[in-house]
């Protein structure tokens, strides 16, 4: 029996700004939020990739307030939003959002100016290709501390099936668009991408609604 959308869900677009990406960032950003409080240290610096419109990164803020954190993203028109929604909830740990074009290295922060203790990456790979793990990678491996975390947030198959009919009905329609790179992505392969810049995955943590994971990588 094909899985139901819910009639409130906008459609699928991942266009920072859309009201589909504004409706599943409210969705699951408690959920998030638990999680990261248990994983984030309680004190030093966060960088996000692909911060988009800045929901994620602004609701999690007053949640670690001796935690600075970095926004960034790779298309700078989204920055007025991350501004705005840092404005609007008051949060003086956030910093100004910077450029960073994972695909393109001569963009990514350079570790002479700050390391981080966490870098964390939100719904990202399911219209992004599997590429950009080696972005992430790379940053990380110049960027994050000896001790420091990578968390990747989304939905992923496993061993290259679906964990849930859900899952493969998203993924169904993701694929739909015929948007190349676009779909479910598996976690082997994020980690055999990431192993090349020697950053593993450290944990997996599970049990989120829909099925999603959050990846814990750090360094080897």
């Amino acid at each position: 029996m094909p899985v139901a959308i819910p009639a409130d869900r906008p459609a699928i677009d991942p266009y920072p700004l859309s009201p589909y990406v504004a409706w599943a960032g409210n969705r699951n950003r408690n959920t998030i939020l638990k999680a990261f409080q248990e994983l984030f240290p309680k004190t030093g610096d966060a960088l996000e990739l692909a911060s988009g419109s800045g929901m994620h990164i602004n609701y999690f803020a007053p949640h670690f307030p001796q935690l600075r954190f970095q926004p960034s993203d790779y298309n700078s028109e989204v920055f007025d939003s991350i501004k705005a929604k840092r404005a609007e909830a008051g949060n003086a740990n956030v910093a100004d959002p910077i450029a960073i074009d994972l695909t393109s290295a001569e963009t990514w922060p350079d570790p002479k100016d700050k390391l981080y203790d966490a870098i964390f990456v939100i719904n990202l790979f399911q219209v992004a290709p599997v590429a950009i793990i080696d972005g992430i990678a790379q940053v990380a491996a110049r960027v994050l501390k000896n001790d420091g975390l990578l968390a990747i947030y989304g939905p992923f198959k496993v061993a290259g099936a679906y964990t849930t009919e859900s899952n493969e009905a998203f993924d169904n329609e993701i694929l739909a668009a015929n948007v190349p790179e676009w779909g479910l992505k598996d976690v082997s392969d994020l980690e055999r991408a990431a192993n090349k810049h020697g950053v593993v995955l450290k944990k997996r943590v599970d049990g989120l609604p829909c099925n999603n994971f959050i990846l814990v990588f750090g360094k080897a």
